[in-house]
C-alpha cells in the first residue's frame, strides 16, 4: 500500500472514515439503504480506496497518487453514480429480458474491468485470471466439449448477468463483505486501537511463556486470540511473529521450526470462534444459516487443531531438551490482568449477544461501542477521538481487499449459475468418483488448497462453494460439514507448500529454509489435515447429535489429537521409537473419529504404545574402549 501523507493522506482517511462511519450508520438508522443501493456504496468506496491506497505496480512511487489512478477513481465513481442515475430501472428490470442499452453495455464493461483491476491490485493476479477465464467460457462454451459444454453466453447477457443483476458482481459475497464483514473488521481495528494486541500478546506471555517450550505456547495462544482482530494468517504472524519467533530460537527451536509453529498458529486464527475469517460470514449466507450456527460448528474442530498443535510444540521441545523462558523475563498475571483484563469484554460482549440471538450486525456494532466505553476503564487504554477516527480509517482500508475479492468472486459465481456449469460439473464429479465419497473429499481439499494458494480463504471458499461442495452434499453429506470441510482446506493452504504465504512470511522473520518450514508446517497442522474428514462422517464434531456423542468426540478427539501429535514428533513419554509411533499414529485417527468401535480400538492400541513407553529398557550407554 502507499504511504501516503499530506493532501493525498488526508483525503484518503476521509473517505476510508465516512466508508466505516457509512456502513455503521446504514445498519443503525430506520433509513437504511435497501440491499442495491448499500452494495452499489460499498462497491463505490471500495474501488475509489483500491485505486488512491494500491498502486498499480509495487515499484511506483509509495508517497503520490499518479494522475492514472486518480482518472480510475473519476471513472470508478462515474460508473456507480449510473448505476444510482438508473436506480429504479436497473432495480425494476428482468436481468437478461429488457436489452441492455449502448451506454448500460459500456458501463457494464468498464465496471468489470475496473474490479478486476482493483482486485489484482488488492489482493494479486489470481482471482482475476481465474474470473476472466469463467467469462472466455461464458463466451464461447459452444466450442467446448464433455460437461464443460454450453449454448454459450452473447456477450450482452455476459455484461447483464456479470453487472446488472444480483448474481455477479453485486452478489451475495459482496452482501456479505458490506453487511457484516466490514462491522467486525471495524470491531477489530478499535480493538487493536485499545491496546488489546500486546494485552493477548502479555496474557499468553504470563500464562505460557514458562512452560516447556514456552515461546512456541505462546504463539498459539496469541495468535487465537489476535485472529480475533486480523482474520488474517498472514496479517497474525507479522504482527505477532516478531516476537514470538526470536523468543523461539532463543529458547532453542530450529529457525524452520519457529516459523512452522507461528505460520500454523497464525492460520488458525481464520477458524477459531468466536469471530472467524470473512468466509465463514459468506458460508452462513449460502447456508441460509445464522453466524451463530457456523461459530457453534466450527468450535470444537478448532479445539483439536489448536489442542494438537499444542502438544507438538510440547512434544517437540521435550525431545529437543529445550525449556521456556527465564521467570525473570515473564510478566506478571496479576499486573497485566489488573492494567488489561478490562479489554476481553467486549468480546464476551459480543459473544453474549450472538448467543443470546441477536444479529452479527447488531452485535459487532454494540461490542465497538461496549469497547470504546469500556477502554476508559483504565485511562491508559481509553479510546481517545483521534484513536477512533483512525481505528474507522483502518478498519475501512482493512475491509477493501476482503470486498474487492467479494465482488471478483461474484463474477464467477454469475458465470457458473448462467451456464448452469454447477448442476453439471456435481453430475460429472459424482459420476467420475463412481459415488466414492472419500476421492470426491480428496479432490475437493486438493482444490481447496491449489485455489487458496493464489488468493485469500474467501474467494477460494467461495469457488469450492459453487463447484464442489453441491456434489459432496449429494454423496450424502450434511450441508454445514461439506461447506465446513472446504473452509477447513482453503484455510490450510496459507501453510501448505509450495506457495504457503503464511510461512514465506514466517520464514522473513525467523530464516533458515522455506522447504523445511513448510515441511514442519504441514508437520504441526496435521489435526487440521485429518479433523475435517471425521467430522464429514461423524457430524457429532461440529455439535451435530446429542450431547453424549458430542461429549464423546470432545474427549476421544482430544486424546486423538495428543497421540498424533507424539506419533509425528516422536516423542510422549519419552524418545518413541518406530515400532511405537506406528500404533501411536493408527491410534489417533482410530480416536478422532468419534465412532465407539474405532475409539475402543484407538484406546486399546495407545495402551500397548504408552505400556512399551513406560516399560521399555532405556539403551545403557557404551562403555569407553
Amino acid at each position: 500500500m502507499r504511504a501516503l501523507t499530506g493532501y493525498a493522506g488526508l483525503v484518503v482517511g476521509v473517505v476510508a472514515v465516512a466508508m466505516s462511519a457509512y456502513h455503521i450508520y446504514a445498519r443503525l438508522t430506520i433509513y437504511a439503504p435497501d440491499q442495491y443501493a448499500l452494495l452499489f456504496i460499498t462497491l463505490a468506496f471500495s474501488l475509489v480506496l483500491a485505486f488512491l491506497q494500491w498502486p498499480a505496480r509495487k515499484d511506483s512511487t509509495p508517497d503520490r497518487i499518479p494522475w492514472l489512478d486518480l482518472g480510475l477513481t473519476g471513472v470508478s465513481l462515474a460508473c456507480i453514480g449510473y448505476m444510482f442515475v438508473k436506480y429504479d430501472y436497473v432495480v425494476n428490470r428482468f436481468p437478461t429480458a429488457h436489452p441492455l442499452t449502448a451506454m448500460d453495455m459500456t458501463v457494464g464493461v468498464v465496471g468489470i474491468l475496473l474490479v478486476l483491476e482493483g482486485t489484482r491490485r488488492t489482493i494479486g493476479a489470481a482471482l482475476p485470471i481465474v474470473a476472466v477465464v469463467f467469462l472466455a467460457y461464458g463466451l464461447l462454451g459452444q466450442w467446448m466439449g464433455g460437461f464443460l459444454h454450453h449454448r454459450g453466453l452473447t456477450t450482452e447477457i455476459t455484461i447483464d448477468q456479470s453487472w446488472f443483476t444480483t448474481e455477479g458482481v453485486f452478489g451475495v459475497p459482496l452482501g456479505v463483505a458490506g453487511t457484516y464483514v466490514i462491522l467486525f473488521i471495524i470491531f477489530g481495528a478499535f480493538l487493536e486501537k485499545s491496546g488489546a494486541g500486546s494485552f493477548f500478546m502479555n496474557f499468553a506471555n504470563a500464562i505460557a511463556g514458562g512452560a516447556r517450550g514456552g515461546p512456541g505456547k505462546v504463539a498459539v495462544v496469541s495468535s487465537s486470540l489476535f485472529g480475533t482482530i486480523s482474520g488474517s494468517a498472514v496479517a497474525n504472524v507479522m504482527t505477532t511473529g516478531w516476537l514470538t519467533i526470536p523468543l523461539m530460537k532463543k529458547t532453542g527451536f530450529k529457525p524452520e521450526a519457529a516459523a512452522a509453529i507461528e505460520a500454523v498458529a497464525s492460520t488458525g486464527g481464520q477458524i477459531m470462534p468466536p469471530i472467524m475469517g470473512a468466509a465463514a460470514f459468506v458460508m452462513a449466507e449460502f447456508l441460509g444459516a445464522t453466524y451463530t450456527e457456523v461459530m457453534i460448528a466450527a468450535a470444537i474442530p478448532a479445539f483439536l487443531y489448536y489442542g494438537a498443535l499444542f502438544a507438538a510444540i510440547h512434544f517437540n521441545a521435550a525431545r529437543g531438551g529445550l525449556r521456556g523462558l527465564a521467570r525473570e523475563e515473564l510478566p506478571i498475571l496479576r499486573h497485566i490482568m489488573i492494567a488489561q483484563a478490562h479489554l476481553f469484554l467486549p468480546v464476551i460482549v459480543l459473544l453474549a449477544l450472538l448467543f443470546m440471538g441477536f444479529t452479527p450486525t447488531y452485535g459487532a456494532i454494540i461490542a465497538t461501542g461496549g469497547l470504546i466505553a469500556i477502554s476508559w476503564l483504565r485511562p491508559a487504554t481509553g479510546l481517545r477521538p483521534k484513536a477512533c477516527l483512525e481505528a474507522l480509517r483502518d478498519g475501512a482500508i482493512h475491509t477493501v481487499p476482503v470486498a474487492m475479492a467479494c465482488a471478483c468472486a461474484g463474477i464467477v459465481i454469475g458465470i457458473v449459475l448462467q451456464t448452469g456449469l454447477a448442476l453439471r460439473f456435481t453430475g460429472f464429479l459424482v459420476n467420475f468418483t463412481e459415488g466414492s465419497l472419500v476421492l470426491a473429499l480428496m479432490i475437493t481439499m486438493m482444490a481447496s488448497i491449489i485455489l487458496g494458494m493464489g488468493m485469500p480463504t474467501t474467494p477460494a471458499y467461495i469457488m469450492q462453494a459453487a463447484l464442489l461442495v453441491p456434489a459432496i452434499v449429494k454423496l450424502g453429506v450434511e450441508p454445514i460439514a461439506a461447506h465446513m470441510f472446504a473452509f477447513y482446506f482453503s484455510c490450510l493452504s496459507a501453510v501448505t507448500p509450495p506457495v504457503a504465504l503464511a510461512v514465506y512470511a514466517a520464514v522473513t522473520i525467523s530464516g533458515g529454509s522455506l522447504w523445511m518450514a513448510g515441511l514442519h508446517a504441514v508437520k504441526f497442522a496435521a489435526a487440521g489435515f485429518v479433523v475435517p474428514y471425521f467430522f464429514i462422517f461423524n457430524p457429532s464434531l461440529l455439535f451435530i447429535g446429542s450431547w453424549d456423542e458430542i461429549l464423546r468426540a470432545i474427549v476421544t478427539g482430544s486424546i486423538g489429537v495428543i497421540a498424533l501429535a507424539a506419533s509425528l514428533e516422536g516423542y510422549f513419554l519419552r524418545r518413541a521409537t518406530w515400532y511405537e509411533r506406528v500404533p501411536l499414529f493408527i491410534g489417533a485417527l482410530l480416536l478422532i473419529d468419534p465412532n465407539m468401535i474405532t475409539d475402543a480400538i484407538g484406546v486399546g492400541i495407545l495402551v500397548v504404545a504408552l505400556l512399551s513407553q513406560k516399560f521399555r529398557p532405556v539403551a545403557q550407554p557404551r562403555p569407553a574402549e
